[in-house]
């Protein structure tokens, strides 16, 4: 009686169907730090570059409004006008930003987990508002590696942003008797360089998240080898039938060999190992045919056979040999063993006083 699954230690990499499965319910190894990290890295940069552009074009729009305002009637319809117009520049000056992030962060899922529209995780599940569940998952080990993660992050995030910030402090000193544009660039610098050295750190963490999340993915969907098997029975069938099926099949070969065989011309042997019966007849072939092999008992058999109805046995080993590899029952003789193969049917029908050809 087989063991139970939930006993044995699943030690065996998951299958291809297993996976299948998995990704259906949407199990795959990815990471959400990934993706976050991804969208401000990003972010970030098309920030620096379009700030200059977006910048521009929020001026041009204020002074725009601005013009426009003198005209404007204090009525329902040029204030909803005049709050469409400014919200329309608003969305012109977001939209590449915007754009550009979500396209980035489409590629950074895709890139995890390739092209998967599943729907299946959105279904209503009563196990996530189970108290027992919620409680379990609370204190799972999961939950505790995701906790030193986040501390792990504060620690290392709040520590590159000390150092920035400590780098340039002398800096403030002097800003003091600055003017506000002088202030505000100086401050845009400091603020862009901290936020990009702490993005590159949130990367190089995603990047081990993704690691790390990669390897719980495959460690929770191992398989015992008895679920192997299990597996391997359902979608090739039991293995005791497919035995069954080709020694059936066998038998078959077997039994249209053993039919045809007393009408062969001669058996070549090795002598006892090897034995491959030749027929040959010159009105409807155009080579000679084998029309049964075999090997050990088989051989044996088809000798016996040979010899209960005067076939005559020439023993080649070489021929027999190579006859046996490369020739299958039904097939004619290959060209490059016409030589060999006529001189034994020569020899064979010297015996039997024929002529050969």
């Amino acid at each position: 009686m087989p063991a139970d699954d939930s006993f044995q230690e699943k030690t065996e990499k998951a299958t291809p169907k297993r996976r299948g499965e998995a990704r259906e319910e949407g199990n795959v190894a990815r990471s959400m730090e990934i993706n976050s990290a991804t969208v401000l890295l990003v972010g970030i940069l098309a920030l620096y570059f379009l700030s200059g552009w977006m910048l521009s074009h929020m001026q041009w729009g204020i002074k725009f409004l601005i013009q426009q305002s003198p005209f404007i009637e204090l009525s329902v319809e040029d204030l909803d006008n005049f709050a469409m117009i400014a919200i329309r520049f608003l969305l012109e000056c977001v939209a590449p930003l915007a754009f550009i992030i979500l396209v980035f962060g489409i590629v950074a899922n895709v890139l995890q987990v390739g092209l998967m529209f599943n729907l299946k995780p959105l279904q209503p599940n009563f196990n996530k508002i189970n108290p027992i569940e919620g409680f379990k998952r609370l204190f799972s080990m999961r939950s505790l590696v995701e906790f030193i993660k986040g501390l792990i992050k504060i620690f290392i995030v709040g520590y590159i942003a000390y150092l920035t910030i400590k780098s340039d402090f002398q800096t403030f000193y002097l800003l003091l008797d600055s003017h506000i544009p002088v202030i505000v660039l100086q401050l845009g610098k400091l603020a862009f360089k901290l936020v990009l050295k702490t993005t590159l750190i949130l990367v190089i963490l995603a990047i081990l998240d993704y690691l790390y999340q990669r390897w719980e993915f495959e460690k929770n969907i191992r398989m015992s080898k008895q679920e192997i098997r299990d597996e391997s029975r359902q979608s090739e069938g039991d293995p005791k039938v497919r035995g069954r099926i080709r020694a059936l099949q066998r038998q078959i070969v077997v039994n249209a060999m053993i039919k045809e065989l007393p009408e062969a011309d001669v058996v070549i042997t090795n002598p006892t190992q090897l034995a491959v019966a030749l027929k040959y007849d010159t009105a409807s072939m155009t080579a000679p045919k084998v029309v049964a092999k075999g090997a050990r008992k088989m051989a044996e058999r088809i000798r016996n056979i040979a010899v209960e109805h005067g076939i005559p046995i020439v023993e080649n080993k070489e021929l027999a040999q190579a006859l046996f590899k490369t020739v299958d029952v039904g097939k004619e003789v290959p060209t490059k063993f016409y030589q060999a193969v006529a001189e034994v049917l020569s020899y064979v029908y010297r015996l039997k006083g024929k002529k050969f050809m």
